[in-house]
């Protein structure tokens, strides 16, 4: 909904919500109630804020949706990172969901209130880890109150999340997309990918090929990487299909690694992902044999957002001001 039929409408903002991320922003326009009343996106993450001023790229948005001169706005993402605008400490699990939203760092010296929702540190010796943006969409998921949850949350740097009855238990990184971005570019299987292969389907019978035999072996996958390679040139193995291999290695890879780690817990998954990456996923996890239920990603962190302005106090919650 554009800013003027915002207006027709009848409604005002009550706060902003911004989606930061290292290359792209999304920036919402919500209403007391928690409706969104207008959207932006655009190409101005955080590598391009850290040169162009993260305020003036956020007034720019604003000013683009009509938004008034003091409408709060609440922050998840990489603008919170120690390279962004303002380093939101990391809360330490174990923590309460609620809890982390509520810690939103301010921005001093701005003459609206702007808050950073914090990442989560995980500080065990033999498994550091951190996340940064993923914490907001997990309090979007709709995960109930109650009980035991593991989340799968694709990207270039996959998360899995225990959570139990509400409370972040602890969390594991892999970096499956990273990994195949490095592979297909920097290693001898560029070769074989060349420069632009078509996106991988789940359909693809290498994808699933590939992805059986990594489930299968526990996640064992590098010994089956340079496979792919001989296949070229061997077997003449096209370069669509050798990144459904590469993909399909990896995220079975990732899922059985997973499964080893969280043992029954990982017997069905809160998948939150979005578009092609959901749909390989969710392939994978079939193939899994694991129950899924799906959470688009987009939807997940407006929702965790404006959960996050409500702890915060920004907005109303059931009517009664927080």
């Amino acid at each position: 909904m554009s800013p003027t039929s915002q207006a027709a409408a009848g409604k005002a903002p009550a706060v902003a919500a911004v989606d930061w991320g290292t290359t792209r922003m999304r920036v919402w326009l919500v209403d007391e109630a928690g409706g969104v009343l207008a959207e932006r996106r655009g190409d101005d993450g955080l590598i391009t804020a850290q040169q162009k001023g993260f305020s003036a790229i956020l007034e720019g948005h604003l000013a683009a949706l009509g938004a008034p001169d003091t409408l709060p706005v609440i922050i998840c993402g990489m603008a919170g990172s120690r390279q962004g605008w303002l380093e939101a400490p990391y809360v330490t699990v174990p923590a309460p969901i609620g809890a982390i939203l509520a810690g939103a760092a301010r921005i001093p010296g701005q003459s609206r209130d702007i808050r950073i929702v914090p990442g989560l540190a995980q500080r065990l010796e033999d498994a550091p880890d951190v996340m940064r943006g993923e914490e907001t969409q997990l309090a979007g998921a709709g995960l109930p109150a109650k009980g035991r949850h593991l989340v799968c949350m694709p990207g270039t740097h996959s998360k899995w999340v225990l959570v139990e009855d509400g409370a972040v238990d602890g969390f594991c990184t892999w970096p499956t997309g990273e990994l195949f971005s490095v592979l297909a570019t920097h290693s001898i299987l560029r070769h074989s990918l060349g420069e632009n292969p078509k996106p991988v389907t789940p359909d693809n019978p290498f994808f699933q090929n590939r992805c059986r035999k990594a489930l299968a072996e526990g996640g064992d996958v590098t010994s089956r990487l340079f496979s792919i390679r001989a296949a070229g040139l061997l077997q003449d193995l096209k370069a669509d299909d050798a990144a459904a291999c590469l993909s399909g290695l990896l995220i079975g890879g990732e899922i059985a690694s997973a499964g080893r780690r969280y043992g029954e817990s990982a017997t069905a998954i809160v998948l939150v992902a979005s578009g092609a990456l959901a749909a390989l996923y969710r392939q994978a996890l079939d193939l899994a044999g694991l129950a899924v239920r799906t959470v688009d990603a987009d939807e997940a962190v407006r929702a965790g957002l404006i959960e996050a302005a409500r702890e915060n106090g920004m907005i109303a919650r059931n009517g009664v001001s927080a």
